[in-house]
């Protein structure tokens, strides 16, 4: 590897030629989502640096030699960090995510999503980094007036999760107004299912999300899975949800990497789902079948603050990404789910 001014460069043939990768810094990157890109990233020939404190992350995936342990909150480490790998952009996924705690505590989430999220933003600033990809949330819009939901729906969170990702693409679109940086807010609507070839998988604790609990259910690692509400206004009376495979999201991450590269406008923003929605129930009953398990389940009553519906309306990331999500059926989605969790729990 050679040698400039005393420091290695990462190189790569491309065309005969040998030239410098270029290299992406992914804050979270030992996280669920996070990994996912850091593996989508790698296979793209990306030099990608890891950096996360692994609070909720895990070291076995992190896929990257390049692993900086430490909280996004630090600026001595941020410059430390960018001095020595040089980034060309920052995508950040190290964020508190789980809306019933933010509404416990509140000061957690300010503090960790926005005001640390700040330090990072300006350390990278500081250190002339001109992109920077943002894991935004589809909780900015709230209880929706219509579905699905496009861009320029009312931003109205009902929590303050929510509230901390607003706050901060309204920092990002304000900083892109003033400074010569680019950013983009990449919104997801439900993350789900995991890398297909079985390398990375999804450890929450406590698990959230939908799917990996009805499937832990099935693995006997529950008791019984418990449907919050069956009285909404849909047509099972189950909540609906718009379910997007995380490799899905994973491309799409790259994919704004190179929309940042090429678009006019200096701050971008994305629905990431496939406008398509799926029940509880539905999402229950596939689970059922691909385990070909009769999963417990209980009913029990809504949860406050929960939609009856969130779809995204994905048109417009199709267009300015360039992108499209590939595994569009649910049952793949929870066919990958379903792989981790057998891998994870030893089941045959």
């Amino acid at each position: 590897m050679p040698l400039i001014f005393g420091k290695e460069l990462p190189i790569a043939k491309l065309g005969g030629f040998m030239s410098k990768k270029e290299t992406v810094l992914v804050t979270g990157g030992a996280g669920y989502i996070g990994s996912h890109t850091v593996k989508q990233l790698l296979g793209k020939n990306y030099e990608v640096v890891v950096l996360d404190s692994l609070v909720s992350g895990h070291e076995e995936f992190v896929l990257t030699e390049h692993f900086v342990e430490g909280d996004i909150g630090n600026r001595e480490l941020l410059d430390e960090t960018f001095r020595k790998y040089e980034p060309e952009a920052v995508m950040h996924f190290a964020a508190h995510c789980r809306v019933g705690e933010s509404v416990r505590d509140p000061a957690k989430y300010y503090e960790n999503n926005v005001v640390k999220g700040l330090t990072l933003l300006n350390a990278a600033r500081d250190s002339g980094i001109d992109k920077f990809i943002f894991s935004s949330s589809a909780a900015i819009y709230g209880d929706p007036e219509k579905v699905p939901i496009k861009e320029d729906a009312p931003k109205e969170p009902e929590n303050p999760y929510g509230q901390t990702k607003l706050a901060f693409e309204r920092i990002l679109e304000d900083y892109t107004g003033a400074y010569p940086v680019s950013a983009c807010s990449l919104r997801y609507f439900n993350a789900a299912g995991t890398d297909p070839e079985g390398e990375l998988g999804e450890i929450h604790d406590p698990e959230t999300h939908l799917i990996p609990v009805v499937l832990e259910a099935a693995a006997g690692e529950r008791d019984y899975i418990e449907i919050f509400g069956t009285d909404y206004d849909t047509p099972d009376g189950t909540a609906i949800r718009d379910f997007i495979h995380v490799n899905d999201l994973a491309r799409a991450h790259v994919a704004a990497l190179d929309a940042l590269r090429g678009e006019s406008e200096n701050y971008l923003a994305y629905n990431l789902g496939t406008g398509q929605g799926h029940s509880v129930k539905e999402v229950i009953e596939t689970c059922k079948e691909v385990t070909e398990i009769d999963i417990p389940v209980r009913e029990g009553e809504r949860r406050p603050g929960d939609p009856p519906k969130l779809v995204a309306d994905p048109q417009k990331g199709f267009q300015g990404l360039n992108w499209k999500p590939e595994i569009t059926d649910l049952t793949p989605i929870v066919e990958t789910s379903w792989n981790w969790i057998k891998k994870r729990y030893g089941i045959n």
